[in-house]
């Protein structure tokens, strides 16, 4: 559903422009929901394409995963790959129980993983690969949760359990820790975080005082956001945030929605209630929006993704549970970069799924 302040009224549950055409190729992976209320679309002819056709010229195309350091390094010499036959290939670092997934302006793919206590960093256009971990007795990184990055591809990445955020430059040199005051955690469980590089601040999910900080780059604090509730900007245990434009998105996880404040933290709208069917939320994780606004919600439970325009509508969704090909298994984070890729963490899976959106008018350039 979508909420505005003061006015609640049912999901709608027709579907718009974005869905399928009658002559769309739809394979395993991207399933369409239902072509009108009250009847669901019979499953058409699997063709190998990985590829979903969307009414307007709009696709959405799969593009592969990653999951090991061993598929960066893919330019090897020869004397590189006899080296790999006479003596064995070396150990390669491998996701482990990935969470969050984020770009930044070099293209590399950042991924916190707390199964590894590190972050991985794939760098495809290098093919070079990195692993950062801070594992010590005091201020060590425990449990990596979420990573963003700023202007300047500094990376910022919260740990659940320590209640912290762990600052690395580009190059994952370790600069600095936030939150702490003489020894003692300001976050409960920090969780996701955003940033602000004009603003020079930092948001950071808490989600066990069902709220969101707001600190200026050094660590200070300058505002906190909501409190514990289900009414418009209340949070019951909040997670994932989303900076996009002027807005602020927010996974309001216990309240089974996404509310979208603005940046100053004033409740703008929301979207989602519980239910474990299409266009329902359940367990809501990762969240993006694309360059037309379509805002897309990681389904945990189903392991799909739904895909909302801006009042709350589902347009489509894709994915289903499982390990094979096209298929999720928990997933988690979602990112969207400024060229429309769409990076899903299937956690469970152990590798980040790859995805290019097609938006109006874009397709007769690809």
């Amino acid at each position: 559903m979508i909420q505005r302040s003061g006015e609640q009224r049912p999901i709608c549950r027709r579907l718009f422009w974005l869905l399928p055409t009658a002559g769309s190729l739809v394979f395993l992976l991207l399933l369409p929901v239902v072509a009108a209320a009250g009847s669901k679309a019979k499953p058409q002819s699997l063709v190998t394409l990985p590829e979903l056709e969307l009414t307007g010229g709009r696709k959405l195309l799969y593009e592969g995963s990653v999951g090991s350091e061993k598929e960066v390094k893919t330019k090897h010499t020869f004397w590189g790959r006899l080296l790999d036959v006479v003596a064995g290939e070396p150990d390669y670092h491998a996701l482990i129980n990935p969470y969050s997934v984020v770009t930044d302006s070099q293209g590399r793919i950042i991924v916190a993983d707390p199964g590894s206590s590190g972050v991985h960093i794939f760098d495809f256009i290098q093919h070079k690969y990195k692993f950062i971990s801070r594992i010590r007795d005091v201020d060590g990184m425990s449990s990596p949760q979420c990573v963003a990055v700023d202007a300047e591809d500094n990376i910022y990445v919260t740990d659940s359990y320590e209640g912290k955020i762990f600052v690395f430059d580009p190059s994952g040199k370790f600069r600095r820790i936030i939150g702490s005051i003489k020894g003692e955690g300001y976050f409960k469980r920090a969780t996701g975080i955003a940033i602000d590089s004009p603003a020079q601040k930092i948001f950071v999910t808490d989600t066990l005082r069902q709220q969101i900080w707001v600190l200026d780059l050094q660590g200070n604090v300058v505002q906190k956001i909501g409190t514990a509730g289900t009414g418009d900007g209340q949070f019951n245990f909040p997670t994932e945030l989303r900076l996009d434009g002027q807005d602020l998105l927010v996974v309001d996880a216990m309240n089974f929605r996404v509310q979208v404040l603005d940046r100053s933290g004033k409740f703008e709208y929301a979207i989602g209630q519980i239910g474990d069917e299409s266009g329902y939320m359940f367990r809501p994780k990762g969240i993006g929006r694309d360059s037309e606004g379509h805002l897309y919600v990681v389904e945990g439970l189903s392991g799909m993704v739904q895909v909302f325009d801006r009042q709350g509508r589902l347009l489509y969704y894709f994915g289903k549970k499982g390990t094979g090909f096209g298929e999720f298994q928990l997933p988690t984070g979602l990112f969207i970069d400024h060229n429309d890729r769409v990076f899903v963490v299937d956690s469970y899976n152990r590798r980040i799924k790859v995805f290019q959106y097609m938006a109006l008018g874009k397709n007769d350039q690809h």
